[in-house]
C-alpha cells in the first residue's frame, strides 16, 4: 500500500470562499487525502462556483464532485436564489441585523452535509470538514454547533459506516475547525498555512467592475465581514471589489 493510500480520505465541503479554503488548508496539512465537494444549487454568485474549482485544484485534491441540485432554486425564500429577492447591503458591519437575513437558504447546511455523508460512504472517507462559523457569521442556524453535533449523530446511525463500526468516535467525523473563530482568527489561521485566498470568492452579489469583470460588491453581509476579519488579521485582502 502506498503513502498516498494509507492517508485518510476527508471529504471538504469546498465553495470557492474563504471559510472553505481554510479548512482545505487545514485538511491537507493533517495529512488528508482530500476530496472536494462543491454545489451547482441556483445561487446568484455562481462565479464561486469558478472559484472552488480553481482552490481545489491548487490543493491536488484526488476528486472534486460538482453536484447540481434544483432544490433550493425551485423552492426560493433567499436572497441567493430567487430573483426577486435583493442581496442586503449595508456600510458597515455593525448596520448587520441580529435576525436571520434574507440571504439564508433553507436547510442548505443540512442538505450538503448529507450529500458529503454519501460521497464519504463512496470515498471510503471517516472525516468531512465544513466551514461553519458561530462568531463572525450572519446568523445562520445551520453554522452553529448543536446543528453540527446533532446531524453527525444522525449520520452515525443512517450509514453502513457508523452501524457497523464501534468506539465512542465510530462512523463518520464532521469537523468544524472555524467554528468558534472570528473572522480575523480565521484569516490568520489561513494564511499561517498558505490559504490561496486570492483564488477565493465571497460575494453574495458580485457586480461588473470597469473592465466588464465581476468583482465583490464590498456592502453585501459577506463581503463587510470579510474585510472586516482582513483589516483586523493586519493582512490585505487579495481579491478585487467594485470601485
Amino acid at each position: 500500500m502506498t503513502d498516498a493510500e494509507n492517508r485518510p480520505t476527508a471529504v471538504i465541503l469546498c465553495s470557492g470562499g474563504l471559510d472553505s479554503t481554510t479548512c482545505m488548508a487545514i485538511a491537507a496539512d493533517r495529512g488528508h487525502r482530500l476530496v472536494a465537494l462543491s454545489f451547482d444549487y441556483g445561487q446568484r454568485h455562481s462565479v464561486e462556483l469558478d472559484a472552488a474549482k480553481a482552490v481545489a485544484a491548487r490543493f491536488g485534491v484526488e476528486r472534486h464532485y460538482v453536484l447540481r441540485l434544483d432544490l433550493f432554486k425551485a423552492i426560493g425564500g433567499s436572497a441567493l436564489t430567487e430573483a426577486g429577492l435583493d442581496v442586503p447591503k449595508h456600510g458597515a458591519v455593525e448596520d448587520l441585523s441580529d435576525e436571520i437575513p434574507v440571504t439564508y437558504v433553507p436547510a442548505r447546511n443540512l442538505v450538503f452535509l448529507s450529500y458529503a455523508v454519501g460521497v464519504a460512504e463512496v470515498e471510503k472517507a471517516a472525516h468531512i470538514y465544513i466551514g461553519v462559523n458561530a462568531v463572525d457569521y450572519s446568523g445562520y442556524p445551520d453554522c452553529r454547533p448543536e446543528f453540527i453535533e446533532a446531524f453527525q449523530g444522525a449520520a452515525r446511525l443512517a450509514t453502513k459506516a457508523g452501524v457497523e463500526s464501534t468506539g465512542p468516535r465510530r462512523g463518520l467525523t464532521v469537523h468544524t475547525p472555524l467554528i468558534d473563530l472570528t473572522k480575523a482568527g480565521i484569516i490568520q489561521l489561513g494564511h499561517s498555512l498558505s490559504a490561496p485566498y486570492e483564488l477565493t470568492h465571497s460575494c453574495y452579489d458580485p457586480q461588473p467592475d470597469h473592465q466588464g469583470e465581476l468583482a465583490s460588491c464590498g456592502r453585501c453581509d459577506s463581503c463587510l465581514l470579510r474585510l472586516k476579519g482582513f483589516e483586523e488579521a493586519g493582512l490585505a485582502d487579495p481579491i478585487r471589489y467594485v470601485p
